[in-house]
């Protein structure tokens, strides 16, 4: 099946990542704990858990009980703040090509702008708060 939307590797990691972290607000969970728990790479997963730190959304313990938390609660922090950390900008793409072909009249009409603007809005106003119930229940099944 093909995605009409295609979300990079990284930014999924650090949305799913914060997922986990605002799902266990009051714990540190280390870097390994995460990549096993998500069954990613865990060399991958320090240059996202990095990203996120830069950005001021994430803190980091080191030591044998050290990981990482949340700076802020989940409810201030949006999924267009983590995936703007990893991404740069959201910005909307006009043409499916680098060069735009179509004189102003795409072929798909207005639907690349507004898929790209749902989705803006939806990643603006999603909070981690908002998304921590499926990260809960996989919690209590591990």
């Amino acid at each position: 099946m093909q995605q009409l939307l295609k979300i990079s590797e990284a930014a999924s990691l650090a949305l799913h990542t914060m997922g986990l972290l605002a799902a266990e607000p009051d714990r540190l969970i280390s870097n390994r704990e995460m990549a096993q728990r998500l069954r990613v790479s865990e060399a991958h997963l320090a240059k996202v858990m990095q990203r996120l730190g830069r950005a001021g959304l994430v803190r980091s313990q080191r030591g044998p009980k050290g990981g990482f938390s949340l700076i802020r609660p989940p409810a201030d922090i949006t999924l267009l703040q983590v995936y703007e950390a990893t991404e740069g900008p959201l910005e909307q793409r006009r043409c499916l090509l680098a060069r735009p072909m179509c004189g102003g009249n795409c072929m798909l009409g207005g639907l690349l702008e507004t898929v790209g603007e749902q989705v803006k809005n939806y990643f603006a106003n999603t909070r981690l708060s908002d998304i921590t119930g499926s990260f809960l229940r996989e919690a209590n099944h591990a």
